[in-house]
Formats: C-alpha cells, structure tokens, sequence
C-alpha cells in the first residue's frame, strides 16, 4: 500500500492505496468524505472534478484533460481526478469539493456489486438507446441503490446510505410495533421512498444520468422492509402464526413513486414478493445472483444483516430460514462501532512483537470498528489468551484500550456480548436448518458469505472465533452484496427469472422460533471459539 495526501477543506488527509489496482483518483476519493465534484461517469466529459498534483506521479495529462483543461492550468499542475492515476506517494489538493451527502460510494465503486453472471435479453426492435435500470436492496439498516445500463449489462452507478427508518428502531420488530399507529406506519413507508428518491438524486447530479432513461425498477428486500414499504400486510408479522406463510408486499400503486423519483411515466416499479416471515426477496435475489441450484450440493448462502436470511440448497430443496443477527453486523453495536464507513477499521491483524495493525476505510483517520474488524480484533485477542472463549478479558477488566494511528478506541465487553450473540444466532441457525435438511455442517461443499459485513470479512478470523465453519480450502467464498447483484440480474434477462421462479417453487421454510433445537444450539454457539465439527 502506498500514501495519497489529500489537502480538502483546509485540512490534510492521507489515504492507504493500492497502485497496482490502476485506480483514478476519482475513484481512490469516492469513499471518503472529500469526493470531487463531478457531473459524469468519470470520462472526463463534465471537467469538473479538478484537482491540484503538488507532488509525485499521477501520468500524462489525457487528450480530454487537454481539450477541458487551458495550458496555464495545466502548466501549474490543475488536472482532472478521473483522469490520473497516481503512482507512489502523491499529494494533491482538492479543486472542486463535492457538497456533503449521506450516500457514499463503496471502494471500488459499481464494480464492488461484483460481475452481473448473467447475460442482457436482447433489447427489442426500435429500443430507445441505452435504457437504464434501478436495483434496490432495502435492508433494515442500509438500502443500496444500483442504476445499470440493461442494454451493456454493466453497473453504471452505486450508493449505500443509512436506512432512515433507523430513527425508529435498530430492529425489525419495533418498527413493526412503530406501525401499528396508521399514522408512523405512512411515515416509515414515505422515509424509505424519500430515501431511494435521495439516492436517485445523487446519482442524477453526481454522474450525469437522466433518470427518464430508467425503464425498469426493482427493489428486494426483507419481508418486513419491503411490506413497511408498500404500507401493507406488516401488523401480520406480529403474529407468530403468520411467520410461514406468505406476505403479500405488492404495493397498491407505483405510479406516485415513480414521480417522486424523477422517472418517467412510463417507467415500472415492481417489488420483489418475499418467500415467508422474516426471509424475504434479498434472500432470494443472492440464490439468483450465485446460481445456486447449479451449484453442486450441498451449497449454503448466508446473508449477514440485522435480520440475517440462511439458505441452503440440498439439490431438489431449497431450505431457508431467518435470524436475528442485531446491530453487531453491519449498524454497529458500541460506543467505538461504527458501519463499514470512511474512517472505520475493517481488518485487524497481529504484527511484530504482538502488537497490532489496522486497515482503515478511506485513510489514516479511524472512527472506530466496523463488524468485520470486531471479529478480526476478537481472534487475535483469543490467541494472544488476552480474552477467554466466554467473551471476557482475561486481565478481569471491562474494556480494552488500543491506539489506531494516534486515537485511542475502546472495546467493552457489551461489544464483545453483541457480537457473541449474533454469532451463536447464526450459527445455531445454520445447524437447525442442516439438520432439518439431514445435512452435516461439514459436508457442506459450498459457503457463500453475502452483505455488506460479509464484504471485507476475513473468514479464518471468522472460524477462529466460531462464526463460520473450517471447511477445505476453496469452500467458503464472499460474495459481496448478493441481494443487490441479483436483483440487477433480474432487471437484465428472462433466465434470471426463471431461476427465481425455480427456486421459490422448491423452497422448504423452518421457524426457528418453533424449533426446540434452536435454544439448545444458541448457548452452543455462545463461546468465541471455532465450531465442532458437529455443529
């Protein structure tokens, strides 16, 4: 990794990059707070992401930066960010500072949806030029919104942000208790459209879209987020007995939601119906997007979130089920947690001499942990013997203290606890849902770990501390947000419907909340240590 030094906003920031990834300097400033301003895909055709090159190498100046950029400018170093890529240590100032936003881009970009497995249907005869479409996945604490080009078959744009609903509860089940009052239930459904409208919008503004161009919407989700959404059927979920059967989640009309987003009349919006309780479409849309019933048996999909979803394909089944991860995973769960965010530790590993290095999102400024370096922290202090396989500091104190590049971050035993619990839901999960299906855990020959916790995950860590099986080498796999990949592949081609539609036809769904096992295994998986081969 190599230095980026960034002077934006009167202050100096240094950024961790890879050079060999040939990313553009747009590209490496997206995540962080101190983006460019810009008004296109990053070719150069807008001219506005302009930045100052005080030091170091970042290539010649482009024929576009020529034909955007006056001699004098050039001449004292003024290019655009789309348009160089650094090489070594490099320090730049920030021209054009892009106005604050709730939405951020992910490292890498469009490309972090991960490739679209699936093919574009061909565009019909006289097909307006280059329609677009809007994936949608609407989690309990963050919505992703992707616009694709349907005719390419390529992700043009993408935005994570906070899902507003938050404000009125961490969880699923007191917002479905917020509900019950018809009044909050109007105002949830209005946030979570505002907020895909707000996405929308940063995406028209920041790349240069039409919106009138976007032919197709679709949006995937939990089957609470999505009947919240549509205001519909959600006071059903209250109800234990309604958990196995299906919700309908259809929304009554569109039509106002696409004039809200900027669309064009003429454009579709369609929700994604869930498959039973609390496991919903996202679910689904990840089976899709990695071709599971292809994939040879058995194969498991785990989609980490506040409401984490379990599938697993047995060949001729597809067993599924829902658990309660909580904020552990993705929405933080402590004072020092935060999201996989600019400025959150995402890994964690032993250096010289047992102590500790960091890699930070987005720069050398850490706000705290994100769940992905909580697990990796917790392993290393499992083998350092400094934290016992019950979650508690072996020293007897209550917290630990650690310095990240000059700040001092905290870790509680409430922390530790949180993601204890969220481990042994998961886990006991997948152990309930294998036995139903008469499956042994360690003869899964696929894993696949989805969500935005599972993006930056580091699956040793991950079965050092008991939150995914050892298997062979090549059996576990991240998968990134999978949800969000396969609601694109929907948008793009009829066999991805197909396979939906294949899939939902043999699904088997198990309550855990009516499984005896269910308890037994949950204090089982209590302990921060790897999983029995049994489990």
């Amino acid at each position: 990794m190599t230095t980026l030094a960034v002077r934006a906003g009167g202050a100096l920031h240094r950024l961790a990059y890879d050079p060999a990834a040939g990313l553009s300097l747009r590209a490496i400033l997206e995540p962080t707070d101190f983006r460019v301003r810009t008004a296109c895909l990053g070719l150069g055709a807008c001219g506005l992401c302009r930045v100052r090159v005080l030091a170091g190498e970042v290539g010649v100046p482009t024929a576009v930066e020529r034909a955007q950029l006056e001699d004098p400018l050039l001449a004292g170093g003024v290019r655009l960010a789309c348009q160089c890529r650094p090489v070594g240590e490099v320090e730049i100032e920030v021209l054009s500072l892009a106005p604050p936003t709730s939405w951020r881009i992910p490292p890498g970009g469009p490309g972090a949806i991960g490739p679209l497995r699936w093919k574009a249907d061909p565009a019909p005869p006289h097909a307006q030029p280059r329609p677009l479409g809007v994936a949608v996945d609407l989690g309990t604490s963050h919505i992703s919104v992707a616009v694709i080009d349907l005719a390419g078959a390529r992700p043009l744009a993408l935005r994570v942000g906070a899902n507003p609903q938050r404000a009125h509860g961490a969880d699923v089940m007191t917002r479905l208790v917020v509900a019950g009052d018809p009044d909050q239930a109007h105002a949830l459904a209005s946030l979570a459209r505002a907020a895909v409208g707000e996405a929308l919008g940063e995406i028209a503004r920041s790349e240069g879209i039409d919106l009138r161009r976007v032919r197709q919407v679709l949006v995937v989700g939990n089957t609470a987020m999505l009947s919240l959404l549509a205001d519909r059927n959600h006071q059903r979920l209250l109800e234990p007995a309604s958990w196995s059967l299906p919700l309908d989640c259809a929304p009554l009309e569109t039509a106002s939601w696409g004039r809200e987003w900027g669309l064009a009349p003429e454009a579709s919006i369609e929700v994604v119906a869930p498959l039973a309780g609390f496991v919903g479409s996202d679910l689904l849309a990840g089976v899709v997007a990695e071709r599971m019933p292809d994939l040879r048996p058995p194969a498991l999909l785990i989609d980490f979130g506040t409401n984490s979803e379990i599938a697993l394909w047995t060949g001729d089944t597809l067993w599924v089920t829902a658990t309660a991860g909580g904020p552990a995973f993705e929405a933080s769960a402590g004072h020092d947690c935060i999201p996989a965010e600019a400025g959150a530790v995402v890994r964690v590993r032993e250096g010289d001499a047992g102590a500790f290095e960091y890699d930070i999102v987005a720069g050398d400024e850490p706000r705290g942990l994100c769940g992905s370096g909580l697990v990796d922290l917790l392993a290393c202090l499992l083998r350092q013997g400094r934290l016992g396989p019950r979650g508690r500091f072996s020293d007897g104190s209550e917290r630990l203290e650690f310095a990240v590049n000059g700040r001092v971050l905290g870790l509680g035993w409430r922390e530790v606890d949180a993601l204890q619990r969220a481990k042994a839901a998961i886990g006991a999960g997948m152990k309930v849902l294998c036995g139903c299906a008469g499956v042994e855990p360690h003869a899964l020959q696929r894993v696949l770990v989805a969500g935005l916790f599972g993006s930056h995950l580091d699956l040793d860590n991950a079965a050092t501390i008991g939150l995914l099986p050892r298997l062979p080498e090549g059996r576990l796999a991240l998968v990134g947000n999978s949800a969000l990949a396969g609601a694109c592949a929907l948008l793009l081609c009829a066999d991805a419907r197909r396979m939906l539609e294949r899939a939902r036809a043999c699904v088997r769904f198990v309550n855990l909340g009516r499984m005896a096992a269910f308890d037994e295994a949950f204090v089982d998986h209590l302990y921060l240590e790897p999983m029995s081969s049994a489990s």
